[in-house]
């Protein structure tokens, strides 16, 4: 279609608010460089009015996290009759959910570890699988509130019965796979490739993942070829799965240690960063698409009913 004015949705209110806005300041230079009419709208307490008033062609899809990516203001799209980007209400809503997208994953017969949803208080009155595990709200993105209980450990972290804690009360409590951070973005059904994530950190967490050098990214990943192939086969069936649209990345990790080295799941983001650090940016280039016109890919693909 033949889209003009476009609204770049960004900032909102989620924990990853900070980093949807660096998203949405990259979106907008790119879409204007590439002969687009941007309008920045950041949602607030009425959303529809504020995209009625901005009366765009298309919505450019740049919120992360709650209220942006978890099928809430693609449902008040769909309403509005408004083409926007990346996936539609059922595929954001199920991807958004930690243990929903495993059981999508499960059924599909894609690689997954055992995994059980409780309260967060529950998580951290006592051990409820034997240490190493991962403790994560089953609902918020870019490693926010993410714990790792290593062997030893007498108990989970304190901070999860916190008075102070100001994210999901539910909580994803997993197997923890040791080896190496993968990571395979697919845009429409096409993988751009395998990349492999290092960091200094404990692991990477929400600094490892935006700020400057806190992790560095190994693409392509130096994989046997059958590996990578595998990788990228399976972050395909992922988004086809979930049903997504557009542009995803899907997490991995590669577990080296097993008998039988093995390739797990983890979740899939089904709106991206597009920061200066971000991964997908950063596979497209390598498959020789710009920033620029990937942002213009991604509007193009805009529609409704996705």
């Amino acid at each position: 279609m033949n889209f003009k004015r476009i609204a770049v949705l960004m900032g909102g209110r989620s924990a990853e608010r900070e980093v949807s806005l660096s998203s949405g300041r990259g979106v907008m230079k790119a879409l204007a460089e590439e002969g687009f009419d941007p309008v920045m709208v950041d949602p607030g307490d009425n959303p529809g009015d504020q995209l009625f008033r901005a009366r765009p062609d298309a919505v450019f899809n740049a919120l992360h996290g709650r209220f942006g990516e978890d099928g809430t203001v693609q449902g008040l799209l769909e309403l509005m009759r408004i083409p926007y980007t990346h996936s539609g209400v059922l595929a954001s809503a199920l991807a958004m959910h930690k243990q929903r997208t495993k059981d999508v994953y499960r059924a599909a017969g894609l690689p997954v570890v055992k995994s059980i949803v409780v309260d967060r208080k529950t998580a951290a009155a006592g051990h409820l699988m034997e240490p190493p595990y991962v403790v994560k709200p089953v609902n918020e993105g870019s490693s926010v509130g993410v714990f790792i209980i290593r062997k030893g450990d007498n108990r989970p972290p304190a901070a999860l019965g916190s008075d102070d804690w100001n994210l999901s009360n539910e909580m994803m409590v997993e197997e923890f796979v040791p080896g190496r951070e993968l990571t395979v973005s697919v845009m429409g059904d096409k993988p751009l490739g395998v990349t492999e994530i290092t960091t200094d950190l404990e692991f990477y967490d929400y600094e490892a993942k935006y700020a400057a050098g806190g992790s560095r990214h190994i693409l392509p990943a130096d994989l046997p070829s059958k590996v990578s192939a595998e990788t990228m086969a399976l972050a395909v069936a992922a988004h086809q799965a979930l049903g997504c649209r557009g542009v995803t990345r899907t997490d991995f990790r590669y577990d080296e240690t097993a008998a039988k080295p093995r390739l797990i799941l983890l979740e899939t983001n089904t709106q991206p960063g597009m920061t200066p650090t971000s991964l997908v940016p950063e596979q497209a280039a390598h498959m020789g698409i710009s920033y620029a016109k990937l942002c213009r890919w991604m509007v193009e693909d805009a529609s409704c009913d996705r």
